[in-house]
């Protein structure tokens, strides 16, 4: 399918330790995406996500706010269409 698309993020600001990762995966899953979600040791969030353009930009939407006790105060997006991602969407240990 043309539409297609995926995009790494980098979600910054108090996402670790407040269930970030969980609400990604939950909602990656619901809206039928592949990709991964992880912690980074700097403190933020990131996650590789592929599906419909749609609903990738419904996902990113979502995380700009993430779960009740997440504070976002940023989230970057940048193409990413080379990389090969299994099908399904999963947690990676933190890197």
């Amino acid at each position: 399918m043309a539409d297609v698309i995926t995009r790494r993020l980098r979600i910054t600001g108090r996402v670790q330790g407040v269930g970030y990762r969980d609400w990604c995966l939950r909602t990656a899953r619901a809206a039928g995406l592949s990709g991964w979600v992880r912690n980074r040791t700097d403190g933020s969030v990131e996650a590789v996500v592929r599906g419909q353009a749609l609903r990738i930009e419904t996902f990113i939407a979502g995380c700009h706010a993430g779960p009740p006790l997440a504070r976002v105060t940023a989230v970057d997006a940048a193409s990413d269409d080379a990389l090969d991602l299994e099908p399904g969407f999963r947690q990676l240990p933190t890197d």
